[in-house]
Parts: structure tokens; C-alpha cells; sequence
């Protein structure tokens, strides 16, 4: 391992909001020279390429990643060939002791996605690790801010997000250094990475506009004890979202919307402004809690490509276990949630997930399976007939009478009332408060 110098992280006049710069020393410094990968340990190595996520040559070797693109990010990501005129997409997968992550990234518009890829980091002598999406806001940001070599022009929310992914990346390099994980921290990191980035002052101005503006949503986690004691800390700034996963309790969000609504039911109805995102041009906040768990559990953070186009808060977690089910290894999954996604998004779409405590892909699958069935009986089964989307082979159930076309609606919003009342205890067990229950 050798020592990383900072200077070329922040110049030697650094603003007054800058973190202190004080160099970790080599026996801290979890990284080899060169760019770091997004998932190491004390000894990173590149993942492999392959045609198939199932082509493997024996046990216990590392996990490939599955290639759908000539040539790979130095993260493993890798995009589909562009002959293919499907939006581009990447997904990347790894595994290592009771670790099993894996991203999707897709764009809606190839070349025009504003969601930056997604964060996963863990660190094995700290025992702590990070995920996290970044979703450029393009209504807030669509002014062009810097034009690349070729002349591809990006925006201002483009360039935040990827900017915002820059700046939590070094953060967490930090923490697994020594440095505390909290928001305020990372709120300065994002502060200066921000400030320094390409911004071209637009003659338009309004309320609604921001420079480099985007959303966050992470998970900080922490290995408490040989037991399985696990310390989150999810941050999140903006309208993207934390959670975790549990085979008994299902998928519970971790993050609270930054919007003046906050029933997710009502958010999938209605599209509000958000009232706090990352940005460089005004004031924001990274709102954080902490909470005690137990592994066996599933992180996730996902930006809104893939909850806010469902017809209720229970399909996500739905195509989650949905996807799982259909899997034999994490490439599989990761790759069963890009395709699920681009059948329903129409935005671009970022998911994390890290699953911690489950020996193999195959025993987390099988732990699942019955809370997937549970989720079919409960939220599938019922579903309107009509509606676009088909639930799977396994969920079809004999078909009712015909119902008369103009009376869907109705049906629906009943359907989409009743499942989000029985789904909602256990989904909100960890909403944190609204701003005026905390005051």
C-alpha cells in the first residue's frame, strides 16, 4: 500500500468550509496507487469480464462481471453495444465474505442520463462500507455547463451528479482512514467539490433555479461485532431513497422525501418540488439518523427511475424479491432488475444494493422466498385487471369476468388505497420524522 497525497483532491488555498487535510498514514490507507475500484478490500483485484454472468470456471473464485459493451469503467461497470439502440445501461456485481453487492445504472435518453452510476464501497479492516445513487435533477439543472473533448455538451445537472459521486467517494476514503462519518462532514465535501466544479451562470434566474443540483441517497454502515450488530446511518439529500430489506419485515425506507408531501402513495400521484437537494449556488442540508440492526439484512438506495413509476409503494419491493427469485447469482439479479426497470421507468434509473450476513446468493434467494409469496398473495393477486403491467407466470391467477373498461380508474385508486394501508406500518417502522414532529 502507499500513502496517498492529497494535493490533488484540494489545492493549497482551500476554502474556509474545506475538511481538514491532514494526509492518513500508510498503515491506514486502504488503497493500492491508481483509481480506486468502487468495491475493495486489503487486497483489491480487477473483477473478470465474461459473456454470461453464469460463466464461471469453479467454486469459490471471484464473481465475474458481465460485459455488454466493448471495454469496461475502471469500476467494472459496462455498457451494452451501441448498435443494440437500446438505452444504455451497466450493471456491475461482487462478492465477498457474507458480502454480496451489485448496481444497475440506465439511461433513459442515451448520452442525456443525469443520474450519476452508483457508489458501493466496503472496507474490510474498518469494517464499514457505503452505497449510494445520485440523480442530477434535470428540471432544476438543464442549463449546459461544460462541453467535453468531442463537443457533447452537459448540464448542470449532469455534471452535480457526478460531481456530488466524486466528492462522497473521497469522503468515504477518509472515513475508512479515521475520519467520523457524519453529515456535516460530508456536507463540506460536497460543498467544496462543487465549488470547484465547471458552472456557466445562466441569464435565466428564478426560484426554481440551481447550479450543479442533485439528489443523494446513502447508507453508512458499520460492523459493530463478530455477532452481527450493524450500525446504519442513511444521508440523503433531495427526493432519491434509502432502505433496508428484511426476509420478516420486508422493505422499510430509511429516508424521509425532502418535498412537502411524504406519503409515498401520494408521491406517486403527484410530481411536488423538492425543497432541499445538493447544489452549489444555495444553502442545503445531508439529513442523517442513526439506527441499531442486525444482520442478516439487504441494503438498498435507488434513485426515483425505479419507485416512482410503480402504482403503489409495495411493487417496488415486489420487483425486488420478484427478480431475486428468478436469479441463480448476483450477475443474474442485477441484470433481472435492469431489464424489470426498463419495462416500467420513463426515467433514467440507479439502484445499490448490498445484502450482509447471507453465506451464499443461493441461501439469500431461498430466505426470501416466502416473504415473496406473502407480497404475491397479499399485493399481486388483487391487482385490477387492466392495469399495463402482467404480473409473472408464477403470480397469474385465473381470469375474473370481464369488468367494464370505464370504471378502471376507480378500481384502481381503491386498490392502490387499501394495499398502501395494509403495506404502509411496516414500510414506515423507520421514516424519520417530519421537520416540525422533530422541532
Amino acid at each position: 500500500m502507499t500513502e496517498h497525497d492529497r494535493s490533488d483532491r484540494r489545492p493549497a488555498t482551500a476554502p474556509a468550509c474545506a475538511p481538514a487535510a491532514s494526509p492518513p498514514s500508510a498503515a491506514q490507507q486502504p488503497y493500492p496507487s491508481g483509481p480506486p475500484p468502487a468495491w475493495w478490500s486489503t487486497s483489491p483485484q480487477p473483477p473478470r469480464a465474461s459473456e454470461t454472468p453464469a460463466d464461471r470456471s469453479g467454486a469459490g473464485e471471484r464473481p465475474v462481471v458481465r460485459e455488454e459493451q466493448r471495454g469496461s469503467s475502471p469500476e467494472g461497470l459496462v455498457d451494452r453495444p451501441s448498435a443494440d439502440r437500446s438505452p444504455p445501461q451497466r450493471i456491475w456485481y461482487e462478492s465477498h465474505h457474507l458480502l454480496q453487492a451489485l448496481s444497475v445504472w440506465t439511461e433513459r435518453v442515451p448520452g442525456r442520463g443525469e443520474d450519476a452510476e452508483p457508489f458501493v464501497a466496503h472496507h474490510s479492516p474498518s469494517g464499514q462500507g457505503l452505497l449510494s445513487v445520485f440523480d442530477g435533477s434535470g428540471g432544476a439543472g438543464a442549463a449546459p455547463v461544460w462541453q467535453a473533448a468531442d463537443g457533447t455538451s452537459r448540464t448542470s445537472a449532469w455534471v452535480g451528479a457526478r460531481v456530488a459521486r466524486l466528492a462522497t467517494d473521497i469522503w468515504f476514503r477518509e472515513v475508512s482512514g479515521g475520519e467520523t462519518a457524519t453529515p456535516e462532514t460530508l456536507h463540506e465535501y460536497l460543498k467544496y467539490f462543487l465549488a470547484s466544479a465547471p458552472q456557466r451562470r445562466s441569464k435565466i434566474s428564478g426560484t426554481m433555479r440551481r447550479q450543479l443540483p442533485t439528489t443523494l441517497a446513502a447508507v453508512h454502515y458499520r460492523v459493530l461485532d463478530p455477532q452481527g450488530g450493524l450500525e446504519l446511518q442513511p444521508l440523503w439529500a433531495g427526493d432519491s431513497r434509502a432502505y433496508v430489506l428484511r426476509e420478516d419485515a420486508g422493505l422499510q425506507v430509511l429516508t424521509r422525501d425532502h418535498t412537502r408531501e411524504s406519503d409515498a402513495l401520494e408521491l406517486l400521484r403527484t410530481d411536488p418540488p423538492m425543497t432541499n437537494l445538493v447544489c452549489a449556488d444555495r444553502e442545503f442540508t445531508i439529513d442523517s439518523q442513526r439506527l441499531r440492526y442486525r444482520m442478516p439484512c439487504v441494503l438498498v438506495v435507488a434513485t426515483d427511475g425505479f419507485f416512482g413509476y410503480v402504482h403503489t409503494p409495495p411493487d417496488f419491493e415486489c420487483m425486488l424479491l420478484r427478480t431475486l427469485q428468478q436469479a441463480h447469482t448476483e450477475g443474474e439479479w442485477a441484470d433481472q432488475i435492469r431489464r424489470e426497470v426498463q419495462s416500467y421507468t420513463a426515467d433514467d434509473a440507479s439502484l445499490a444494493v448490498l445484502a450482509l450476513g447471507y453465506p451464499t446468493f443461493e441461501e439469500l434467494r431461498d430466505r426470501f422466498a416466502p416473504r415473496y409469496q406473502e407480497l404475491a398473495d397479499r399485493y399481486v393477486r388483487s391487482r385490477p385487471r387492466g392495469l399495463d403491467h402482467t404480473p409473472a407466470a408464477s403470480e397469474a391467477v385465473a381470469k375474473p369476468a370481464p369488468e367494464d373498461p370505464a370504471g378502471l380508474p376507480a378500481r384502481v385508486r381503491i386498490w392502490q388505497d387499501t394495499t398502501w394501508q395494509a403495506y404502509r406500518a411496516g414500510y414506515e417502522i423507520h421514516l424519520p420524522p417530519a421537520p416540525e414532529e422533530g422541532a
